[in-house]
């Protein structure tokens, strides 16, 4: 059976999609690094309100490595130039391999926030990062500007 191939116009679009996911958990993780009381609905679930200081640093640090998948996502898509394409290749297949283990952790967790709400969410991030990684990215990157 043969995967097909999404063109550059559907990886674009999936591109914005992802990156807006991305940018959604990166300021969730944001708020929880900053005190937000939503421990139940993060790592999982096992704390309720704010984080200790310990799991806050983690959330800084998920939050930095959502934001760089969603750079990873854009360059991919050809947003960035193709200066990294190959960096940017294989950084979305990594997400694509990572993406589906992080929403069966999400499955597995007590949390019912994570369960019905970031499982299927990451399901959806990686299934608009598969589009992107196998869509068909030119590196003809053209910019009309009109005087």
């Amino acid at each position: 059976m043969r995967v097909p191939s999404f063109s550059r116009s559907t990886a674009e679009r999936a591109a914005t999609v992802a990156a807006i996911g991305f940018g959604i958990v990166a300021t969730f993780q944001l708020l929880l690094t900053l005190g937000a009381p939503w421990g139940r609905a993060a790592l999982g679930g096992t704390n309720e309100g704010t984080l200790p200081p310990e799991l806050r640093a983690v959330s800084s640090v998920s939050m930095v490595i959502f934001v760089a998948a969603a750079g990873v996502i854009l360059g991919r898509a050809g947003f960035w130039g193709d200066r990294f394409s190959g960096a940017f290749r294989v950084g979305a297949w990594g997400l694509v391999v990572i993406l589906p283990l992080g929403a069966l952790m999400n499955l597995a967790s007590s949390s019912p926030w994570e369960r019905f709400g970031w499982a299927p969410f990451t399901f959806g991030l990686a299934l608009a990062t598969f589009i992107v990684a196998r869509g068909r990215i030119s590196n003809e990157h053209t910019v009309s500007v009109r005087a």
